[in-house]
């Protein structure tokens, strides 16, 4: 039998949030023996295991992913102010004040705004031309 796009077969199946009968039983296996395998893992670590180690270090300290980064920019009004911003960010990136991803992310931000100037220029180019027929 064919369901219609869109309609469940299992209108009343699994509810969200419910764990598969595998992870159920993992944890179970887990709960009674958790300060143990922590216990253990803390060992290793001390002792120099450097796999148990990252384990600690990956759950205790979150990778971080963005940050705030202060780096002074020319006023970026026209295509000279880009090319300027273009400089500073090279530089900060050569002086080690930002990370080349961070130099990247920063650049992209700065060819959005080129690209709106030179969207801008086009058109007041395009009214000045209709204007003059």
């Amino acid at each position: 039998m064919a369901f219609k796009k869109g309609e469940s077969g299992n209108p009343k199946g699994k509810p969200k949030g419910a764990r598969h009968k595998t992870t159920q039983l993992a944890y179970a296996m887990m709960e009674g023996g958790l300060e143990d395998i922590l216990a253990q893992v803390v060992a290793k670590a001390k002792a120099g295991d450097m796999l148990a180690c990252r384990m600690i270090i990956d759950k205790i300290i979150p990778t971080q992913k963005d940050r705030t980064i202060a780096i002074e920019l020319p006023v970026i009004a026209n295509l000279t102010g880009v090319a300027r911003a273009q400089s500073e960010i090279l530089q900060a990136v050569v002086d080690g004040e930002i990370t080349p991803n961070e130099g990247e992310r920063i650049a992209s931000i700065i060819e959005d705004r080129r690209r709106a100037i030179e969207t801008l220029e086009l058109e007041a180019r395009i009214a000045d031309l209709e204007q003059r027929k």
